[in-house]
């Protein structure tokens, strides 16, 4: 089996493929425009592996598109290349819609072009499968109030509101053309390799350096936490196993506050960075002593849960990893990969395309 991973070089996209790699026998063309938030160094440990594949390819651009089909012969297809972050998304706006919702269009052509040419078996074998977020649905009313995959759409953010459109594209081609799709929606994701604008990497980064932790507003809102290599072995479980024309949402059922995942973030690195033996933070008497309440965005959401029965009932999935468990193994990888860090830091992560293939010759 081959598939075609878009958004590969991204935080989720990296680790899904790290997992593929390691874990399976299937082959992998990760296909990234390589954008900021694209960072090949995540994938450093399969680069050299004879079933890993790059392809530096935009989603919009359709010609290439249609040549990554034409030449890898993939069977299937896991879309995950997005822009991401809300706080971008206010800021900025169009970036989203050019990828998330016209870049998503572009590939479901592009695949049902080459879906159309292909042999009855090869047809029915073939999946398309499209990767979305919890953020779709809204917020949730009520502290009992779970996201199911029948919850109606209710996008808060300019986000959100492309993935949504995005989502409905990808059933759209389904129930028009037939083209075989999976989606699944997933909560909060955290772990390594994580570019540090989300909230957890930006904590640890900010207090290792004595910077101010930004927490918006009382900090109160409510997020359920999932692990990124238990989301990795969920999509795998999906694109391997799922039924055609289903919804998955994948949550790693760990509901924190914001602040009170702040405070364990500080708490866990009093532990294993005392501020004693940080010259940045030694005038602190803890971590959280740098917590700072800023003004909240616009239109954020107060509270996010996934219902993840459907998966755990249909398909066998549950996480393994605990909030506690899962958090302590990330704050223990940053403080282990400061090459990395430094590397997101600097803006040298981006030359690694020059790094890795400029003493390389071209096949004959």
């Amino acid at each position: 089996m081959k598939i075609l991973v878009t958004g590969g070089a991204g935080f989720i996209g990296s680790a899904l493929i790290r997992y593929i790699i390691g874990r399976t026998n299937v082959s992998v063309v990760n296909l990234d425009k390589l954008t900021y938030a694209g960072n090949l160094e995540s994938l450093d440990d399969v680069c050299d592996n004879e079933r890993y594949a790059f392809e530096h390819v935009d989603i919009c651009d359709r010609a290439e598109l249609d040549r990554v089909f034409l030449e890898h012969q993939p069977d299937a297809v896991m879309h995950l290349a997005a822009e991401s972050h809300v706080d971008r998304s206010i800021d900025g706006p169009a970036a989203f819609i050019e990828t998330n919702i016209i870049g998503t269009y572009t590939l479901l052509e592009a695949a049902r072009l080459y879906w159309q040419e292909m042999n009855d078996s090869q047809k029915a074998a073939f999946r398309f499968h499209h990767i979305s977020t919890d953020e779709v649905y809204g917020d949730l009313e009520g502290p009992e109030d779970l996201f199911t995959e029948s919850t109606p759409y209710a996008p808060s953010s300019p986000y959100s509101a492309s993935k949504a459109s995005s989502d409905h594209l990808v059933r759209a081609w389904q129930r028009t053309y037939g083209l075989p799709v999976l989606i699944t929606n997933c909560s909060n994701n955290y772990g390594p390799y994580h570019f540090p604008e989300k909230l957890i990497p930006l904590i640890i980064l900010n207090a290792l350096e004595g910077r101010p932790l930004p927490v918006y507003g009382k900090g109160d809102q409510i997020r359920d936490w999932l692990y990124v290599e238990d989301h990795a072995r969920a999509l795998y479980k999906v694109i391997t196993e799922g039924q055609v024309g289903e919804t998955y949402n994948i949550g790693g059922h760990n509901e924190k506050q914001n602040i009170e995942v702040v405070q364990i973030l500080c708490s866990l690195l009093d532990e294993l960075r005392p501020v004693a033996g940080n010259t940045y933070a030694s005038h602190l008497t803890t971590y959280k002593d740098l917590i700072t309440h800023v003004q909240d965005r616009p239109g954020h959401d107060l509270r996010y849960a996934i219902d993840a029965s459907k998966i755990q009932r249909e398909l066998g999935w549950t996480p393994e990893e605990s909030f506690e468990t899962g958090i302590r193994k990330t704050v223990e990888w940053y403080l282990a990969n400061t090459g990395w860090i430094e590397h997101i830091k600097t803006g040298a992560y981006q030359g690694w395309l020059e790094r890795n293939y400029s003493h390389r010759p071209a096949n004959p």
